[in-house]
């Protein structure tokens, strides 16, 4: 029997003060996504304000996921060593830098300077996001709360779409991309007042298994090798890219111009019809994690939305002239099926020892960018080996089939993404130790 002197045990955080903490990474990774997709809106102006072509604007794109998929293994190994609270806030100041820089800049090296910026440092959010999930929430929930960590994401996605043209119609787009940095400059102060790492720093108990402090009796390095000697993490790795690569490539660049040219729609409709592909995206990530929770399985569903998305790009892709509503269901059902692509976070959490949840979760974000990174340069390359000479207001104009020629390198990726996760071993939700 306790004493009536004895301290009462600590308790778990409440459910609201564990969402507050993780908010914050949220709003960081938010107004990434936002930065991520925000070239896509704007081409035109920026074709032509910097004299650009394809390869040029694709390479400008690609800027943002050279430095964030550089930062994803140091920011997993730093995650799990000094912990969110210190990346986020960094990541935040850094960010807001980066992003006053590229509405700023007079010329093109420059604004490739504040595209690299940002994407290294929006790059800490989502890996401290899974962070913070495994500390402050119970591990049952974390494919869910991955799931949700894309949602959160791609609310700044849609916002860079139709809202993001409103805003640039109406006041340009350096002003716009200027208040975006001030937005950002102010989250970082926030963010070093409010997130802690552990509910053990605000007197709870905390969710983590081995209790706060365990990863810190590991090098960091040595984290790294454990992780990648792993089978199942490789496999992930690839198959991730595969899967988010044609949605990143898509909505992220290529998708607007393409709508625009061969189905005859405005910016703003071609805006509004590339966010289906990332609103459908953003909602099947949580209800996925879920139903792999429910299940305790993650291969099957991993598998299911690598092919069917793989079909679906097909469609899209590789056939013009559809019907505008079935233009759009296949969209929203290749969004839906790209959802599959969080369950990789789990699964390859699941796949290594406990402590290592960050420094998995950096190597498979990593993997899961990998898509953008190259493909949306490469789309861009092929766009003008095929480019007939056509130019519309300073901007270049692509054919039919230069675009299917380009997106035909997507299609490759996400059917070996279909082998890969066939290859994976099952973890039945299970954690390895």
């Amino acid at each position: 029997m306790q004493s009536a002197t004895q301290p009462r045990a600590p308790g778990l955080p409440p459910l609201w003060l564990a969402l507050a903490v993780w908010s914050f990474g949220a709003a960081l990774y938010l107004i990434g996504f936002f930065q991520r997709v925000a070239p896509a809106v704007i081409t035109q102006e920026l074709m032509t304000e910097f004299a650009m072509g394809a390869a040029a604007l694709g390479n400008l794109s690609a800027f943002y996921y050279y430095s964030y998929v550089a930062m994803q293994i140091p920011t997993g190994m730093l995650a799990d060593h000094w912990g969110p609270r210190r990346l986020l806030t960094a990541g935040a100041g850094v960010a807001a830098a980066g992003g006053a820089l590229f509405a700023l800049s007079p010329g093109y090296m420059l604004v490739g300077a504040g595209r690299l910026l940002i994407g290294a440092a929006v790059g800490v959010a989502f890996v401290s996001m899974l962070k913070l999930a495994s500390h402050w929430f119970h591990a049952r929930h974390f494919a869910m709360m991955s799931g949700i960590a894309l949602m959160c994401g791609v609310i700044g996605a849609v916002s860079a779409g139709l809202p993001l043209r409103v805003l640039v119609d109406a006041f340009g787009w350096r002003p716009v991309m200027l208040g975006v940095a001030g937005l950002t400059a102010a989250l970082c102060a926030a963010t070093w007042l409010a997130v802690r790492d552990d509910p053990a720093e605000r007197g709870f108990r905390s969710h983590f298994a081995g209790g706060h402090s365990a990863a810190r009796r590991h090098s960091m390095l040595g984290g790294l090798r454990a992780v990648v000697r792993v089978a199942n993490v490789w496999l992930i790795f690839f198959a991730a890219g595969g899967i988010s690569g044609p949605t990143l490539t898509f909505a992220g660049l290529w998708g607007v111009p393409f709508l625009t040219t061969h189905y005859g729609l405005t910016t703003r409709e071609s805006a509004l019809l590339a966010s289906v592909v990332l609103v459908a995206w953003a909602l099947a990530g949580p209800v996925m994690g879920a139903a792999s929770d429910r299940v305790r399985a993650r291969k099957p569903l991993f598998i299911l939305g690598a092919g069917v998305a793989a079909i679906g790009w097909i469609v899209v892709l590789q056939f013009g002239g559809l019907p505008l509503p079935v233009l759009v269901g296949v969209l929203a059902l290749t969004g839906v099926a790209s959802g599959a692509v969080m369950v990789s976070f789990a699964f390859a959490k699941e796949s290594v020892p406990a402590h290592l949840a960050g420094t998995v979760s950096g190597v498979i974000n990593m993997g899961n960018m990998l898509g953008g990174l190259i493909m949306q340069p490469a789309v861009g390359w092929i766009l003008d080996r095929h480019w007939d000479g056509a130019l519309v207001n300073g901007a270049r104009v692509y054919s039919f089939d230069a675009f299917r020629s380009g997106f035909s390198l997507m299609l490759v990726w996400i059917f070996l993404s279909v082998v890969a996760a066939l290859a994976t071993r099952e973890t039945h939700c299970r954690q390895s130790r």
